[in-house]
């Protein structure tokens, strides 16, 4: 039975199990019920086990099926704590149950468990996990501690509360210090440690490079591709033929660029604009084609799916394709002819795009420009690169009225503009960061940035009305209780959300409001985590922070399988083979696609994230004892966060303030000196002395300066 067929037969069980006439049966009454042929009878068992195995149904003493959740059993993500408890967030359910210590059931950090929701004495719900059905991670990631005649691993995600029990025979040769991977034979229990076994000796933790490898270890990333990926990715020709452009718009005469960071390789998207007679523009997205060469179940196609996405660590790239495509042939070289997908809008002097054509193409990139030679050209009339660059000049000057144009626009709709600070690590050849200072974002940037949200959103709005099978980037608007916490969070600033809470521009008049105040970098956190996050969906939901009624990721397919998707899609489209059949496999496909896509994103985030706060924390190793002007980024009731120029952030722990006694004032969000009356507030200025760099516990602790 085919994977898609199975879904299939799945989601018509479903739908027939939620229905008002289904009353508990058997599978034999079911398939009399529904008329399935003698012949198939076997195939809706394999089903019917399918969904129970998830924990979706359960079968009763009596053979009888029935939905979980009317046995008050829920399938969800165990998220466990370092202090033993957890929770379980569940898809339909707003509030997540809280699993106590004794309720686990062996589950550990990102399982997929079925959870029993038992009577509590408090107003949360409480559960405990009967069932594991599935282990997010295939191992985890720990320091080596050998003794005599055993060992134990020390996680490095301190989610993982326990220290895991290693027999000797277990321990693969490992000597203390080394960072290793784990797998689980034994859960633990009240008063036994999980015991396990070392699959994987990644090296000792000392060793250049370990450090990040444990990381995508620790997150499962897949880092080799299996051979016969390779072999599919080398089979590929490395130019085109005249074949490759039949039926193909000629557009290797337009001036067009790519725009990227200096160090990128896999160069996936280029821009052309023109000025038009009636004052208008014609803005060209011409991105690389690569469902081309990655056909749909290829193994180049399975891998790129398993793996969702490129991810961008600190000292490396592990990308979603192989290099020999995603810096060969799907790579928009200068020079050379490459084949594209291309979005090309008119837009008037308001920013409307009053047509547009989706059509392909073959391309020749007339210059790779980098975002640094691009801005200083747009803003430093003595330019350096002027003489190789300026007969592009009135190019990037008429991008940069566009660009104008249509952030303008997005403004004025209500689009949210976030504007963190973006850390920039650099490591030396043994990987020791050297240097770490704020990335810049500069008009060039933006440019870019503009361009490809008018191209995702065309793309988007042009399928959606087609009624074609897509897959939808979508952001829903924020819960009303997480906005009335950040309303009253806020007021003790001054501030407040005006207009409509639930339309997005209430949220941009805030974030303009506070720019420039001491609290400004607080307040976008606060916010940002009062909204939900962003996922793939075949639905169009809409993209609240965007205000944008149509969405989609259009414009990377050689680092996000999002993209790739629906590139499938519409080549299908252009070519006229979008057969009735071809929908219904969409139809089919797109969701658990879409649930994937969204889930590795995340993997990706976080991974990113950890490796950054790793090489942050052993950045200040070195400078413990030294002297830093930061702001008060934050303050809890277990600490004062501040955060340096620079954005490494650490704590200042409440036991560490000297002079008086302070007390946390949770509403003023300070720590007041009950004699002295001296307080540390958000947005303070203070000076620091860095007390600590914990690289294993990912901390930098603070105590306050002299000066």
């Amino acid at each position: 039975m085919s994977e898609e067929y199975l879904e299939v037969q799945k989601e018509k069980l479903r739908a027939f199990f939620k229905s008002d006439e289904y009353v508990p049966m058997r599978a034999k009454d079911i398939a009399l019920l529904l008329s399935v042929p003698r012949e198939e009878e076997e195939a809706l068992e394999e089903v019917l086990h399918s969904l129970e195995a998830e924990g979706e149904i359960v079968f009763t003493r009596k053979g009888k099926i029935m939905l979980a959740e009317e046995l008050k059993l829920y399938v969800g993500v165990f998220s466990a704590n370092a202090r033993g408890f957890g929770f379980v967030r569940t898809e339909n359910e707003k509030e997540d149950i809280f699993i106590p210590p004794s309720a686990k059931g062996g589950a550990i950090h990102g399982d997929k468990v079925q959870v029993r929701v038992r009577p509590s004495s408090g107003g949360r719900r409480e559960g405990e996990i009967v069932k594991i059905i599935s282990h997010k991670f295939s191992g985890i990631v720990g320091t080596y501690m050998g003794l005599k005649n055993y060992g134990f691993v020390e996680p490095d995600d301190k989610r993982f509360s326990e220290a895991i029990y290693i027999p000797s025979s277990a321990n693969r040769g490992a000597t203390s210090g080394s960072k290793v991977v784990v797998k689980i034979e034994k859960k633990g229990g009240k008063d036994s440690s999980p015991e396990g076994r070392i699959t994987e000796i990644l090296g000792h933790i000392d060793d250049p490079g370990v450090d990040i490898l444990s990381i995508v270890k620790q997150y499962d990333i897949p880092v080799d591709f299996p051979k016969e990926v390779k072999d599919e990715a080398e089979s590929i020709p490395l130019s085109l033929s005249p074949e490759d452009m039949e039926g193909r718009l000629d557009l290797r005469g337009k001036l067009c660029f790519t725009i990227d960071g200096e160090d990128a390789k896999d160069l996936d998207d280029a821009v052309s604009v023109e000025k038009l007679e009636d004052g208008g523009y014609r803005l060209g997205v011409y991105i690389a084609d690569v469902s081309n060469y990655v056909k749909e179940n290829s193994p180049l196609d399975k891998e790129a799916l398993k793996r969702g996405t490129s991810v961008y660590l600190t000292d490396r790239v592990i990308p979603m394709l192989p290099h020999s495509l995603s810096n060969g042939i799907c790579s928009l070289n200068q020079g050379e002819d490459r084949l594209a997908l291309c979005c090309i809008m008119d837009i008037n002097k308001k920013g409307d795009i009053i047509n547009s054509d989706i059509t392909k193409a073959v391309i020749n990139v007339e210059r790779r420009m980098s975002y640094t030679v691009v801005n200083d050209l747009l803003t430093n009339e003595e330019s350096e690169y002027l003489k190789e660059y300026g007969k592009y000049l009135e190019s990037f000057k008429t991008m940069e009225e566009l660009r104008d144009i249509l952030l303008a626009k997005r403004e004025k709709r209500g689009a949210i503009e976030f504007e963190f600070d973006e850390a920039k690590i650099e490591l030396d050849e043994k990987g020791k960061p050297v240097n770490i200072t704020k990335r810049e974002r500069n008009v060039a940037t933006s440019i870019i940035e503009e361009f490809m949200l008018a191209a995702n959103e065309t793309v988007a709005e042009r399928f959606y009305w087609l009624e074609i099978p897509f897959m939808y980037r979508t952001h829903e608007a924020p819960d009303e209780e997480k906005v009335e916490k950040l309303k009253f969070t806020l007021s003790k600033f001054g501030y407040s959300l005006k207009g409509n809470t639930l339309h997005p521009n209430s949220f941009r008049i805030l974030l303009e409001n506070i720019k420039g105040a001491p609290e400004e970098m607080l307040i976008q956190r606060l916010t940002l985590r009062s909204l939900k996050r962003a996922c793939y969906s075949e639905q169009n939901g809409k993209h609240f922070g965007l205000a944008a009624d149509y969405y989609c990721h259009f414009t990377s397919p050689i680092r996000r399988y999002p993209d790739l998707q629906i590139h499938r899609i519409i080549s299908e489209f252009l070519s006229g083979t979008l057969s009735d059949k071809r929908l219904s496999h969409y139809k089919a496909i797109l969701p658990k696609n879409a649930v994937s896509c969204s889930e590795n994103e995340r993997r990706a985030d976080e991974a990113e994230k950890e490796a950054d706060k790793y090489k942050m924390v052993e950045y200040m190793e070195d400078k413990v004892g030294m002297e830093f002007e930061g702001i008060i980024s934050s303050v809890t009731n277990f600490g004062i966060f501040v955060e340096l120029p620079n954005t490494i952030e650490g704590m200042i722990r409440p036991t560490s303030l000297e002079g008086d006694e302070f007390i946390y004032d949770e509403d003023a969000m300070s720590y007041v000196g009950s004699r002295s009356g001296r307080a540390y507030t958000v947005g303070d200025k203070i000076n620091i002395i860095v007390s600590k760099a914990d690289k294993e516990a990912r901390t930098i602790d603070f105590d306050i300066g002299h000066l």
